[in-house]
């Protein structure tokens, strides 16, 4: 078959799922997260090749991820913590925590927006689920988290107020939420991102000012008491804190759990209403 005719024969497929009553494209929807799941060896595959080809011929190969992280934390933690008068063994553990969590949560947001619209020539000729591509996204960013944990190093090494106990196990429940909240709120993003093709620029000028508002290069305590509910209730901050505090030693408000379980519930409902209703608009979007 022919690129054209599997062009036509995939968008062939599309009219008729958009002529199928509303109680079967909530299936379709289910089914399509379902076999998205099921393909998990696909789009890993496409997550490390995404990786391995950014930095095909390059000497250092994907270590440069790593490099640019440690270049830019490191300088970053001696100029601040000069600034903010904090002590060097203390705030470099808290910079570069909460600069590895923003770093995932950050890229994850700003490439899952574009995910249909950079992946329109694979949708338009392959008939895979619309979900797999936002696991591609998810599943490299969290290749590249875990890469960057080797920026943690040498704070192991300089008597810095980490602590290396059980702390850590809780990094895993901190993930999959992230995991989870990437994929729903991604889903939904990537449709906006192909309908309004406005909205990618607006989230990434968001972001950046997000990044100034989170405390990630500050503390919450340099706040007055009636200030800081409302860096509480930045859902960033509670995701970036429960990546942080396993890393450097120290258990998650309960506060930061409640609210990111909140927006994990919303997600899910408000992902699954979305989807159902316009999954099968997205190809014409393209």
């Amino acid at each position: 078959m022919s690129t054209k005719q599997e062009v036509i024969h995939s968008i062939s497929e599309t009219t008729m799922d958009i002529m199928i009553p509303v109680a079967s494209q909530k299936q379709l929807a289910f089914e399509d997260f379902t076999d998205g799941i099921k393909k998990w060896r696909i789009w890993l595959l496409l997550a490390y090749q995404d990786i391995k080809l950014r930095y095909r011929r390059s000497i250092l190969g994907p270590f440069w991820i790593t490099m640019s992280m440690a270049i830019t934390v490191y300088s970053m933690g001696y100029l601040y913590g000069h600034l903010f008068h904090i002590p060097i063994q203390e705030y470099f553990p808290y910079l570069i925590a909460g600069m590895l969590g923003w770093s995932l949560l950050s890229t994850t947001v700003t490439e899952l927006v574009d995910t249909f619209s950079l992946s329109q020539v694979m949708l338009k000729q392959i008939k895979l689920p619309y979900s797999l591509y936002v696991h591609r996204i998810t599943a490299k960013n969290m290749i590249i988290f875990f890469h960057n944990l080797l920026v943690m190093i040498p704070l192991i090494f300089f008597q810095t107020n980490i602590k290396m106990d059980w702390h850590l196990l809780l990094l895993l429940p901190g993930l999959l939420f992230i995991y989870v909240n990437a994929i729903c709120y991604g889903i939904v993003l990537a449709m906006i991102g192909a309908r309004y093709r406005d909205i990618p620029q607006i989230i990434k000028s968001f972001i950046t000012v997000i990044f100034f508002v989170t405390p990630i290069m500050w503390k919450l305590d340099i706040l007055p008491p009636d200030k800081q509910l409302i860096v509480l209730l930045n859902p960033f901050y509670s995701f970036i804190e429960l990546l942080r505090g396993p890393l450097i030693g120290y258990t998650p408000h309960v506060l930061n759990f409640i609210i990111v379980s909140a927006i994990t519930c919303i997600g899910m409902v408000l992902c699954y209403v979305l989807f159902s209703a316009h999954r099968a608009r997205i190809i014409y979007w393209l």
